[in-house]
C-alpha cells in the first residue's frame, strides 16, 4: 500500500527525531528546513540538528538524574539523537557532551541515506495546506516570524517568548595552565574533564562589579519585558540577584582542589570541552548579553584567561513557544486542527534532550495514526509521559493561561511520588531513604516504559 509522505517543518532535534521514527515504520518523510536559504540569528551552519547553545546533553546518569533517565528512555525507542551522541561524544565527566559539528553531520548523513527521506530547503511561512495531510511543526525556539504569525492566526492565543543564552568558546591553546588545571568536581567521570580557573574573593567581587556595570546589547522593541528561562540565565542577570549568586551557582568552588596553591579558591570558572579534537572549550554557565568588547575585556581578567582567544563570544537568541496546555491534546495534536502536530521546544519543553524526546513522541503518535494502530501517551511515571503531562496541562491548577504555563526541563519533580513508602533491604522492609528515591523512580519509569512499548 502506498503511504502519503509526512511533512515535517524544522530540522532541529525534534524534527529529525520525528522523521527517524516515521522512517523506521517505512513511512516516507519530507523534511522542510529553511536554513540554507534563510538563516537565523543563532545558527552558523545549514546542517540538520545543529547545536547552538551548548554541546552538552547534560547528565547521563540514568539512576540519579532525570535527564539521564530520559537519555535511556530515548535509546530504548531507537533515538537517532542518542545514536549520534554515542558516535561523537567528547569527555565531560558524568555528562553526555558531543562534538557539535560531528553530531550534526552524523544525523544529516543518516537521514539523507534513507530511501524514504526527502530534504527540502526553504521557508514554510504559512500553515501547510490541507493537501499535505498530517504535518509536524518542529520549528523550535527560532520559529520564523512569518510562520509564528500564521500559527497565531489559527490559534488566537498570544505568543509567549523568552531568551536562551549562548556561552563563549575559547581556544584551549590560549589558556594559561600555570594557573588553570584539569579536574571534575569531586573527581566524577574521568576526574579531569573540566578546565578550572580559580578566583580569590577580591578577584571575584571585582568580576561581579564589572559584569554588572558592563554595557549590554540593546533590546529591540519586541524584546522588552521578556522573562529569562532559569536554566539558561545570563551571568549578568544572575549577578544582579546578589553578589554571591554566581559563587553558589556555576562558579561554586566545591569539590575542587587547586594544585597550584594551598589557598582555597573563593570561586571557580569551569570550561568544558566543546569539540572532539579537544581544541575548543566553552565557559560553563557563562551565557551573556554583554557586548563583545566588554566580554573580551572582563573575561581576560579571569586568572588563566589573560591571553585567551575566543572562537565565539556569548550572545542571546529568541525562544518562541505556544500555549500548549490550551492548544494541544496528549498526542501533541492541535485541538482546533488535529492534522497539525507540534514537537520540540515550541511546545514548551526546554533543552535539546527534551526537544528530541517530544520529536520522538510526535513521530510515534503519527506513525501509529498513519498505520491505523491504537496508541496512548507513555505513563506519567516515565520521562516522556511526565513531559507530555506538563505541556498538556496536567501540572498545575489553572493550566492553559499565559501567566501559569512556563517551559520545563525534565526532572523528577514532574513525575508522581513513589507509591510505596517502604522497600526490601537485606530481607526486611524499611522506609525508603532519600538517596534511594531517584533510583527507584528511574527503575519504575523504565519498567513502565517497557510495558508501554510491549503494548
Amino acid at each position: 500500500m502506498s503511504i502519503k509522505p509526512i511533512h515535517i517543518i524544522g530540522g532541529g532535534m525534534a524534527g529529525t527525531e520525528a522523521a527517524w521514527q516515521l522512517l523506521q515504520r517505512d513511512i516516507p518523510v519530507i523534511l522542510h528546513e529553511m536554513r540554507g536559504v534563510k538563516t537565523t540569528n543563532a545558527h552558523s551552519t545549514d546542517g540538520l540538528a545543529e547545536l547552538v547553545c551548548s554541546n552538552s546533553f547534560r547528565s547521563d546518569d540514568m539512576e540519579n538524574n532525570a535527564v539521564g533517565l530520559l537519555h535511556e528512555e530515548m535509546r530504548r525507542l531507537g533515538s537517532l539523537m542518542m545514536e549520534a551522541a554515542e558516535a561523537t561524544k567528547v569527555p565531560a565527566g558524568s555528562a553526555l557532551a558531543v562534538d557539535r559539528d560531528g553530531f550534526s553531520e552524523y544525523v544529516q548523513s543518516k537521514l539523507l541515506a534513507h530511501p524514504l527521506f526527502t530534504l527540502e530547503r526553504g521557508e514554510v511561512d504559512t500553515i501547510p495546506p490541507t493537501e499535505w495531510g498530517n504535518v509536524i511543526i518542529a520549528t523550535g525556539p527560532l520559529t520564523s516570524d512569518a510562520l509564528a504569525k500564521a500559527v497565531l492566526d489559527i490559534t488566537g492565543v498570544d505568543e509567549l517568548q523568552f531568551f536562551d543564552a549562548i556561552a563563549p568558546i575559547i581556544y584551549k591553546e590560549s589558556i594559561d595552565f600555570d594557573k588553570a588545571w584539569f579536574q571534575s568536581r569531586y573527581d566524577k567521570g574521568d576526574g579531569a574533564d573540566y578546565i578550572n580557573l580559580p578566583m580569590t574573593k577580591d578577584q571575584y567581587y571585582t568580576f561581579i562589579d564589572e559584569i554588572t556595570d558592563a554595557e549590554k546589547s540593546d533590546y529591540k522593541d519586541w524584546e522588552q519585558d521578556i522573562p529569562f528561562f532559569e536554566g539558561c540565565m545570563p551571568i549578568e542577570v544572575m549577578a544582579e540577584r546578589g553578589k554571591e549568586t554566581l559563587a553558589h551557582g556555576p562558579m561554586k568552588p566545591v569539590g575542587l582542589t587547586n594544585p597550584h596553591s594551598d589557598e582555597r579558591p573563593y570561586a571557580v570558572v569551569q570550561l568544558r570541552q566543546d569539540n572532539k579534537l579537544g581544541t575548543l572549550y566553552n565557559m560553563v554557565g557563562f551565557q551573556t548579553k554583554m557586548k563583545y568588547k566588554f566580554q573580551k575585556e572582563i573575561f581576560k581578567k579571569i586568572p588563566g584567561l589573560e591571553n585567551a582567544e575566543f572562537a565565539r563570544l556569548g550572545g542571546l537568541h529568541r525562544n518562541t513557544f505556544i500555549n500548549s496546555p490550551k492548544l494541544l491534546d496528549d498526542q501533541l495534536r492541535l485541538k482546533s486542527m488535529p492534522r497539525i502536530r507540534f514537537a520540540g521546544q515550541i511546545t514548551g519543553v526546554e533543552g535539546y534532550v527534551e526537544s528530541g524526546a517530544m520529536g520522538i513522541m510526535a513521530g510515534r503518535f503519527l506513525a501509529a495514526e498513519t498505520l491505523g494502530e491504537e496508541i496512548t501517551a507513555p505513563p506519567i511515571v516515565t520521562g516522556f509521559g511526565a513531559l507530555i503531562n506538563h505541556i498538556t496541562g496536567g501540572h498545575i491548577e489553572g493550566a492553559g493561561t499565559a501567566k501559569t504555563f512556563q517551559p520545563m526541563n525534565v526532572n523528577f519533580g514532574i513525575m508522581p511520588p513513589l507509591e510505596e513508602k517502604k522497600h526490601m533491604v537485606d530481607g526486611r522492609m524499611v522506609k525508603i531513604k532519600r538517596k534511594f528515591r531517584k533510583p527507584l523512580k528511574s527503575k519504575r519509569a523504565l519498567d513502565a516504559l517497557e510495558v508501554w512499548l510491549n503494548s
